[in-house]
């Protein structure tokens, strides 16, 4: 049986393939994103353990009532854990990659963490 975050990575949404492909210059510079990474007993889009920063990519189910419910005990749960939450919306990705791209570095920066080595350079 295949393991939920293995399925979801299997399986991303479009705004999750988007921005993994706009974190591509923020984890060239050595941070290091985990996707579909399970945290106590929830599973998050996107995590820096470094940076103890998660970005969620919220959907349209995240909008309902039981949605922002179960965001709401989530979130306590990870900011109780000691990390910080960027939340987007699937449009907010879709259509505004640059804020979304600034909004992730300065939280990386803030978080006094370091990126490590990125990886050398293939010559071609």
């Amino acid at each position: 049986m295949v393991s939920l975050p293995r399925k979801l990575r299997q399986n991303p949404t479009t705004a999750e393939v988007r921005f993994w492909r706009l974190a591509y210059p923020i984890r060239q510079l050595g941070w290091h994103f985990r996707k579909q990474a399970p945290m106590g007993r929830y599973v998050v889009d996107f995590v820096c353990h470094p940076a103890r920063l998660i970005i969620e990519i919220d959907g349209e189910t995240h909008f309902t009532e039981p949605g922002l419910s179960r965001d709401v005990v989530r979130t306590a749960f990870l900011e109780g854990e000691g990390y910080r939450l960027l939340r987007f919306n699937n449009r907010e990705v879709l259509d505004g990659g640059e804020a979304v791209y600034l909004l992730v570095l300065e939280a990386l920066r803030e978080s006094g963490a370091t990126p490590s080595q990125p990886p050398p350079s293939r010559g071609r």
